[in-house]
């Protein structure tokens, strides 16, 4: 009888020996089947963002050279009508992230700055100009230089940067998701986003 009752025991160790490591390998499984899901929703996010926008503006271009003395000023002037196209995108493709498997954690490290294109159409009307100071390629330059400086500023007071943003946040949204969704927890560098309003008020 002893014999049996150990040969009972004995079996029954080697089943339970047998099912808590096969658990500890399923849990293994399930957790690197979790990262992988992480990197692949990463490279699925991992995409261009572009906000458009269309900006007009109306210039007086007006220049002025004295000759001889100042009673003698040559000057030519232009009116200088742009429509310009502006983008606003992100490259989520460079977003660089750990993913630690042992903590459950995804940190995002480092996001990409916006890159912020602008596309002018530049006409130019009532051109007048003197003999003495005739109409060069450096003044269109100068225009073009102008032009460009005034758009930045414009676009700085509108609300595409805004929602250029939004889309971004939008976006990296569905990190937070996806890692809530698996017992994960989600950084910012050392921030903790417990939810999505962190996220959104993250300064970026």
């Amino acid at each position: 009888m002893k014999k049996i009752a150990f040969g009972i025991i004995g079996t029954l160790l080697v089943l339970f020996g047998y099912r808590y490591f096969q658990n500890k390998k399923d849990d293994k499984a399930i957790l690197y089947e979790n990262s992988m899901l992480i990197q692949e929703q990463i490279k699925n996010v991992g995409k261009l963002i572009v906000t458009e926008g269309h900006f007009s503006e109306v210039f007086n271009y007006k220049d002025s050279k004295e000759l001889f003395s100042e009673f003698f000023i040559a000057e030519k002037k232009a009116l200088v009508v742009v429509n310009a196209e502006v983008t606003i995108a992100y490259d989520l493709s460079k977003i660089e992230y750990n993913v630690d498997e042992a903590t459950k954690t995804l940190q995002i490290t480092s996001i990409p700055k916006e890159e912020i294109s602008i596309y002018p159409d530049i006409e130019y009307y009532d051109i007048q100009a003197d003999y003495f100071n005739p109409f060069e390629a450096k003044d269109y330059n100068k225009i073009k230089e102008t032009v460009k400086k005034s758009l930045l500023k414009k676009l700085e007071n509108s609300s595409l940067k805004t929602n250029a943003k939004f889309r971004l946040l939008d976006e990296l949204s569905k990190f937070y998701i996806l890692t809530n969704s698996l017992g994960w927890t989600l950084l910012y560098e050392e921030t903790p986003i417990t939810d999505k309003k962190v996220l959104f008020e993250l300064e970026l």
